[in-house]
């Protein structure tokens, strides 16, 4: 990732590292609560609300080359059954580690890049602006990691009826008497056949049966 541009310490999702004063071993633990930003998450899928309370905890490490930022995210995330269609509530656990280059990093020890490496690299990677980093590039990918692609409401969830769409769940002897269609034909047919008709028909097998014992 491309170095951070005019980032504000009074966002919640902006962190201090000054503090650590780039002593190689300084380490620094800080706890917050923050309101989710919007889209936290698997969008159309599951996440975390808009404004819902997020707990962070982190650790802040200092190295050679920047800061090691390891931490976990907890919050409650909300979605739908893909099953059922029904709510859905999980509870959110996701951790991170990420680090957090300083700037001028191959000037104060860093690995020097190997030949070739150029400044596409940098896209990959996150670097601190003035001592600040930027937690919610990082956030949000570790809680699409840590959300399920397929929410179910329970683990053996038996989902919809797919011919009349009851929920299962709530009616486990739920079902639909199978029908042969080749007999519901032949009903169809029998049950087009005027009363005049039948009795015709019926005499004709009478007179057939009766050539038969002669």
């Amino acid at each position: 990732m491309a170095s951070n541009a005019r980032l504000d310490h009074r966002n919640p999702l902006v962190f201090d590292t000054h503090e650590l004063g780039r002593r190689p071993g300084a380490q620094q633990r800080l706890t917050r609560e923050i309101d989710a930003p919007a889209d936290l998450g698997i969008q159309g899928v599951v996440g975390v609300p808009q404004g819902a309370p997020v707990e962070l905890e982190l650790r802040l490490e200092s190295v050679m080359e920047g800061v090691l930022v390891t931490g976990t995210a907890r919050a409650q995330a909300e979605g739908e059954c893909v099953r059922c269609l029904e709510p859905v509530g999980l509870e959110l656990d996701a951790e991170f580690q990420e680090l957090f280059s300083y700037p001028d990093a191959d000037d104060r020890g860093r690995v020097i890049a190997e030949p070739g490496d150029d400044a596409e690299d940098d896209e990959d990677r996150f670097f601190l602006e003035d001592g600040l980093f930027d937690l919610e590039p990082l956030l949000r990918d570790a809680v699409v990691l840590a959300l399920p692609m397929q929410p179910v409401c329970q683990d053996d969830c038996p989902g919809l009826c797919s011919e009349c769409g009851v929920r299962l769940a709530d009616d486990p002897d739920h079902h639909h008497d199978a029908v042969d269609i080749r007999w519901a034909a032949l009903k169809g047919l029998a049950g087009s056949s005027e009363p005049g008709e039948k009795d015709e028909m019926s005499g004709a097998e009478a007179g057939v049966d009766e050539k038969q014992e002669k």
